[in-house]
């Protein structure tokens, strides 16, 4: 599983319209999932994202998590995360999990995350997704499991 993680200091999803998660300070997590990937990757992958000090502490240096801060934690399920990009203009997605495959996997990890913190929003999977945040620092991390 892959997660970009940005810290912002507010974030949202909109489909059709609609907001339907936003949070204020925190992560925002692009989520992607491979297929290879299983339940024990997303465990590992939500213990490292919510315990990644990316926040400062108050001489300034990260050393804060987003746990620590009790900020707000957005996920959004991104399957181009597992593109293939090394050759030619196009991206492939054959290493991206099947569509229900990768669905179930993302429900998982949130209900992980859910688990151990408790300001979780998300986006819609599978839908046409437009998201905004104010990306803090800039500060931006690939992380895996």
């Amino acid at each position: 599983m892959i997660a970009l993680i940005q810290r912002v200091t507010h974030a949202d999803v909109t489909v059709d319209g609609r907001v339907v998660g936003a949070i204020g300070a925190g992560l925002l997590a692009l989520i992607g999932v491979e297929k290879a990937d299983t339940e024990a990757n997303a465990q590992r992958l939500a213990e490292r994202m919510l315990g990644y000090r990316v926040f400062p502490d108050a001489a300034g240096k990260m050393n804060l998590s987003v746990t620590d801060t009790a900020g707000g934690v957005l996920l959004v399920p991104q399957f181009t995360l597992a593109a293939d990009t090394r050759k030619g203009t196009r991206p492939s997605f054959s290493s991206a999990a099947a569509p229900g495959d990768a669905q179930a996997l993302f429900d998982f990890f949130v209900a992980e995350v859910g688990k151990r913190h408790a300001d979780v929003a998300t986006g819609s999977f599978g839908a046409e997704m437009h998201v905004s945040l104010n990306n803090h620092g800039p500060v931006t991390f690939w992380l895996t499991a």
